[in-house]
């Protein structure tokens, strides 16, 4: 053992905690972590941190912060210096640090930085000089959902100030470069991850309102103050702060990414921002911006009147100056702000400070998503710090409509169409969509319509490159049905992730289809049976036959299973007909789908040619809880979505169990211009569906050929009966969980130290939950599921069924960490979503002595944990070498959930001279005698 050194040394203590608490400097404000992929060929990324400091403090960014790329990889960032931002206000510096680095293959990464230590002061977490700070962002490198080049770009700082009793607003001006959408949400800062920070409030919480009345307390004083996020163009309102000081919010920037139709959710940036609010009587500054605006690619859009300030403090004695900034992707495009750089400048004689902006479109600007501009007025003000206003304006840059080179023709031998059109203007558009349906109709123009708008009964019949510009319509190889007349629209679609539509193009159509085959008109189901069940078939004789065939004509009916095709082709009527109507019975119309042809002959038996195919209506219902979803289909040459008609509607009839055709009532009719469906909740009579009863259903179709003078509308055919009985199969809404986690100072402060741990206590954690708000979502619970996890974000399994009651205690634990969600589980059996994980976490305790002498009088000699717990044995009151010391706190006072420590002494030089692991025979307490090793 060495000798006792007199020196000056440095302590440096860490202890391995289920959470710890380092100690340092405080400096970290704000900040985020943007993520840039190099190529697409790779899949090296740079990795660029953004963090806002204190630069009242001594401590720089970096030197101990941890830089983790969240594949195993990470690194000590070294420490920098800032570059003050006097414009963000007085103490605030910027710093910004970049590592390129690689990923080792595909798969979900989240990149995080740990930092010691927030600022002091922050009211809304616990301690806040003590907490870490902690910024991650999540990257998803998947060859199915493309190449991402970047995580979404924030223009906006995340420093700002606000005045007590004023609404604050915010935007970050985020962006994408690649056009993916973007949401955004509040979520609690971490200090690590996994890990929120202690003692987290939102700062609309009551603590911050006393006075004013918290009921009072936003900017109009007739409500509560709120604070939210909207969660599509990220504009943040806190309406509006109380008490003064510093404030710190978290929130998530979602990239959304669409795959095969699915927004599949590739990644995240969470931004960890500050709010100095002040006690001020300056007003925030009022902004105007152009309505949202779609503009076709190619053309300039120009704003000259549309965005101007405001500041309600501009009286004579109370003038304040305006700026007006601009920030978007936009600007990277070609769009002009002026003035840029903003500047300060007093209002006009009309009390407006102004700006302009212009934007010369291309087709490389089209995308799905609207291009977002945001917009901050800021004012400077004599009667307190500089308050701002957002606004954000929406611009869609649409592509233009493909035009037609000339009307479609039809071969008269196939009835096939060939279309033609002119090659399309934008040469990055990916294939060109051609719509189809039956009958001309208009479609009304709107500036932000892209694509082929629902509801006219156009149906996508073919997709081809950009660069074709024709197109053979074969109708499946039948060709185009006689007796209609066939419409056409184009639209040009662009590839992803950016995607978009252009406008939908004008309409073309061929004429009224001639030909010498029959047109059928009918195909309805007379009787519901499965041995003998009865169809009527119709059909038109053919329109404008030569006079080379002699009348009568003659018909042949065929029938073949299916909706199209001619799997179990036959003869419906073993010979020819001569009238047009035609009945079959003993047919298996309650389970079967069938399709009829009519093949014409004239007199001399001279075959004409053959109908299109046209199909039974096929009626299919769905059960749940008081309602019966109805769908229906059938495969026809007409179009059963006509716009011709008065009464484009097709009706629905209900009976009970055992109704025949004729038995049953009309109870509603359903426009089918979206989709064939309807759905049966009890509207008739108002009267709800009985889970005990069955209810039987029949469709009557209504279509027509368009304008077709030759031939009837509406052309009405019968679906066949079914029916079926309301089930339950509907699950109770989400419960929320309302627990308020554990209670650590309540626990410290009453639960004596039984071992130096205090493992061998049984723990206990109470979960508690709402109900479903709603009554519709609860009236029929019986009962909750509770899952559980060991760790935060782990899997989940079912841990306790059917707990009656809305709170739940989970006894005899080793520890409190441990998280759980909630399910709500109805009568029926049937599951709600399971409800936000919510975690319990550990309480730990480690204490070190702040006085240490080791000069042998028995007092303080040792460096150790809990020192008051070397009590002389037998002392009334407890005595220590030291004095009296409470009873109490010897009780209380041991160290709580620490797994191991480690202890190094450094001197005056940086030298290691002693080092202490605990493990073994080494206890957590170090007992250091101030010798070396």
């Amino acid at each position: 053992m060495g000798k006792l050194k007199r020196l000056f040394y440095c302590l440096v203590f860490f202890a391995s905690l289920a959470i710890a608490h380092p100690v340092q400097a405080t400096h970290l404000r704000a900040g985020e972590i943007i993520v840039k992929r190099q190529n697409c060929t790779a899949l090296t990324y740079r990795i660029t941190i953004k963090v806002y400091v204190n630069t009242g403090s001594p401590i720089n960014f970096g030197g101990d912060g941890t830089l983790d790329f969240g594949d195993g990889m990470r690194i000590t960032v070294p420490e920098l210096r800032s570059t003050p931002r006097p414009d963000l206000g007085s103490d605030i510096g910027y710093v910004e640090y970049s590592e390129l680095h690689t990923f080792p293959g595909p798969g979900r990464y989240v990149v995080s930085y740990l930092e010691p230590n927030r600022n002091a002061g922050i009211l809304n977490m616990t301690n806040s000089v003590d907490t870490r700070f902690y910024i991650e962002t999540a990257i998803n490198i998947d060859p199915f959902l493309g190449c991402n080049l970047s995580t979404p770009d924030l223009l906006v700082p995340p420093v700002d100030k606000a005045c007590t009793g004023g609404a604050w607003y915010h935007n970050p001006g985020a962006f994408d470069l690649e056009g993916d959408s973007l949401s955004y949400e509040i979520i609690t800062p971490k200090q690590a991850r996994g890990i929120f920070v202690n003692g987290y409030r939102d700062p609309n919480s009551r603590d911050f309102y006393n006075p004013p009345p918290f009921n009072q307390a936003n900017e109009n004083q007739n409500g509560p103050p709120t604070f939210s996020i909207n969660p599509v163009t990220g504009t943040i309102i806190w309406d509006s702060p109380g008490k003064q000081g510093e404030y710190n919010i978290a929130f998530l920037i979602k990239e959304w990414r669409k795959i095969g139709g699915i927004w599949v959710l590739i990644g995240f940036v969470t931004r960890d921002m500050q709010i100095e609010v002040e006690d001020c009587l300056n007003q925030r500054p009022e902004i105007n911006v152009p309505i949202d605006t779609c503009v076709v690619a190619g053309s300039k859009l120009v704003n000259n009147n549309d965005i101007f300030a405001t500041d309600p403090d501009n009286v004579p004695t109370l003038r304040d100056s305006l700026k007006i900034e601009a920030f978007s992707d936009v600007f990277a495009r070609g769009a002009v702000f002026q003035p840029t750089p903003a500047r300060f400048r007093w209002p006009a004689a009309d009390g407006k400070v102004r700006a302009t902006f212009n934007w010369q479109t291309e087709c490389a600007d089209v995308k799905e998503q609207p291009y977002q501009v945001v917009f901050k007025a800021t004012d400077k003000s004599q009667r307190g710090p500089s308050l701002a206003q957002f606004k954000t304006w929406r611009i869609k840059v649409v592509a233009p409509a493909p035009e037609w080179q000339s009307a479609p023709t039809v071969a008269p031998s196939t009835r096939f169409a060939t279309l033609t059109w002119k090659p399309y203007t934008c040469t990055n558009a990916l294939r060109i969509q051609i719509w189809r349906k039956i009958d001309p109709s208009t479609i009304p123009f709107s500036a932000c319509v892209t694509g082929m708008p629902p509801g006219f009964g156009f149906e996508l019949i073919a997709t081809v490159p950009r660069t074709t510009t024709t197109f053979l319509d074969r109708n499946g190889g039948q060709g185009l049905a006689p007796g209609a007349s066939y419409c056409y629209r184009l639209v040009a679609e662009f590839p992803l992730p950016a995607g978009g539509l252009s406008y939908v193009s004008d309409e073309v159509c061929t004429p009224i289809i001639e030909s010498v085959a029959p047109v059928v008109t009918n195909v309805t189901i007379d009787r519901t049976n499965n041995t003998n069940g009865q169809i009527t078939v119709k059909w038109a004789e053919p329109l404008n036959a030569p006079v080379t065939f002699i009348k009568p004509y003659r018909y042949r009916v065929l029938r073949a299973n299916g909706f199209s095709g001619n799997v179990g082709l036959v003869a419906a009527h073993p010979g020819l007909l001569s009238d047009t109507t035609f009945t079959e019975q003993a047919v298996n119309t309650r389970d079967n789908i069938y399709n009829y042809r009519v093949i014409a002959f004239d007199n001399n038996g001279q075959l004409m040619d053959t109908s299109a195919t046209a199909s039974t209506v096929r009626l299919e219902l769905a059960t749940g809880f008081k309602r019966i979803t109805l769908n229906w289909n059938a495969f026809v040459p007409w179009s059963n979505r006509a716009t011709d008609l008065t009464f484009p509607r097709h009706l629905i009839f209900r009976g009970p169990a055992g109704a025949t055709e004729a038995q049953m009532l009309l109870i509603d009719s359903v426009n089918v211009n979206q989709r064939y469906q309807y759905v049966d909740s009890g509207q008739y009579n108002a009267q709800p569906l009985r889970e005990d009863q069955e209810y039987c259903y029949r469709v009557e179709t209504r279509g027509s050929y368009g304008n077709n003078p030759a031939l009837p509308k509406p052309l009405k055919n019968f679906s066949q009966i079914i029916c079926g009985q309301p089930s339950d199969d509907v699950p109770p809404c989400a419960v929320e969980i309302t627990a308020t986690g554990t209670r650590c100072e309540e626990f410290i402060s009453t639960v004596p130290c039984e071992t130096n741990d205090g493992s061998s206590f049984p723990y206990s954690n109470i979960l508690s939950w709402k109900r479903p708000r709603e009554a519709r979502c609860y009236t029929d619970v019986k009962g909750y599921n509770i899952y559980m996890s060991p760790v935060k974000g782990g899997n989940f399994v079912l841990y306790r069924e059917n707990v009656p009651d809305t709170f739940f205690i989970d006894f005899n634990l080793p520890s409190f960490a441990r998280c759980y969600k909630v399910t709500a589980v109805d009568r029926a059996g049937n599951e709600s979503e399971r409800s936000e994980e919510f975690c319990f976490d550990n309480c730990p305790q480690y204490k070190l002595p702040n006085v240490f002498t080791p000069n042998g009088d028995g007092c303080n000699d040792l460096f150790s944990a809990y020192s008051e717990r070397f009590k002389i044995p037998g002392s009334e009151p407890p005595t220590t070498p030291c004095g009296l010391i409470n009873e109490n706190e010897i009780r209380t006072s041991c160290p709580r959930f620490v797994r191991s420590v480690s202890f190094s002494v450094y001197n005056r030089w940086g030298k290691e001279v002693y080092k202490y692991e605990s493990g073994g025979e080494k206890n957590v307490y170090i007992d250091w005698n101030g010798k070396d090793n």
